[in-house]
């Protein structure tokens, strides 16, 4: 009976979570197509410039949006849930069409120069409690984390993108996370683009053992044994997507990211016990751009 109460329960949060997006989704689409044929805004330039970096002054183009993942539910775990996920990037406007990949943080191309990109990079953790899954119990919450980093992005031909994130944690983990990727794009028709390639993620012990440690006491609590988890090559993977840009404006795109989860992050009696190594996200989004200007 509790087993039913509990899938009727993730049902119902589900089907609210849809909801919320498919309204977030409305809100956006009610925008005038017309916000993007001018600048939106103007901003005053900044009281100082950082050395070594383009002045921040001309214009800029923003690509925000929202989308829906169907993800696991922690990571290591082999059941999934619905969460809606963010879009957001800043370019210098006129630079090459940005291509964005499902793994992508929330950035800013702050160096915009030819086939090369650079800039600060975000992401947000979501928080890990024990008591929302059978799978957790007795070993703790896991705090949101919030990674701070840059990115660097390269085209050495038109149809190929490398990126890599460097991030350091703060909050639910205190670690560094490597991802590495790289895209072939390549588009079908007018409008309508394929792109698909290998990744790989590195973490640090600090970024971690709080996903993946069992200590003395969690081991007593879960029935689990005690595991001493390190950083190192946290997984490889595979992603593919499919974008169709209706306008200068908008664009929709849909997503399978699968991972396969590495070294002490696989091992990890939480993951060989009641959980799995392979992770697979399934993805749906769209996204809405935009100029303003800085003086």
């Amino acid at each position: 009976m509790k087993h039913f109460d509990d899938a009727a329960l993730r049902l119902t949060v589900n089907v609210r979570l849809t909801t919320t997006l498919l309204a977030a989704l409305g809100a956006i689409m009610a925008i005038p197509q017309s916000a993007s044929a001018q600048t939106a805004f103007t901003l005053p330039a900044p009281p100082f410039e950082l050395p070594m970096l383009p002045s921040p002054s001309g214009n800029w183009t923003v690509m925000v949006g929202i989308g829906g993942e169907y993800m696991p539910d922690f990571v290591g775990s082999k059941n999934g849930r619905f969460m809606p996920i963010p879009i957001f990037s800043i370019r210098r406007a006129g630079s090459i069409d940005q291509f964005r990949g499902p793994r992508d943080s929330a950035s800013i191309a702050l160096l915009d120069v030819g086939n090369f990109r650079a800039g600060p990079a975000f992401k947000y953790v979501a928080s890990r409690k024990a008591d929302k899954y059978a799978e957790l119990t007795g070993l703790g919450d896991v705090k949101a984390a919030y990674e701070l980093g840059g990115f660097v992005e390269y085209y050495p031909v038109d149809w190929l993108r490398l990126r890599s994130e460097l991030r350091q944690g703060v909050g639910g983990h205190t670690g560094t996370v490597a991802d590495i990727s790289a895209d072939v794009i390549v588009p079908l028709i007018q409008r309508l683009t394929v792109s698909a390639g290998p990744r790989f993620t590195w973490k640090s012990t600090k970024a971690t053992a709080p996903y993946f440690g069992v200590d003395a006491a969690q081991a007593l609590a879960s029935g689990l044994p005690t595991f001493n988890a390190k950083g190192g090559a946290h997984s490889v993977g595979f992603g593919s997507q499919v974008s169709y840009r209706i306008n200068p404006q908008w664009e929709v795109h849909a997503y399978v990211e699968y991972e396969k989860l590495l070294g002490d992050a696989a091992d990890s009696p939480l993951v060989k016990l009641r959980g799995s190594s392979n992770q697979t996200t399934v993805g749906l989004g769209a996204s809405y751009s935009f100029d303003f200007r800085i003086r």
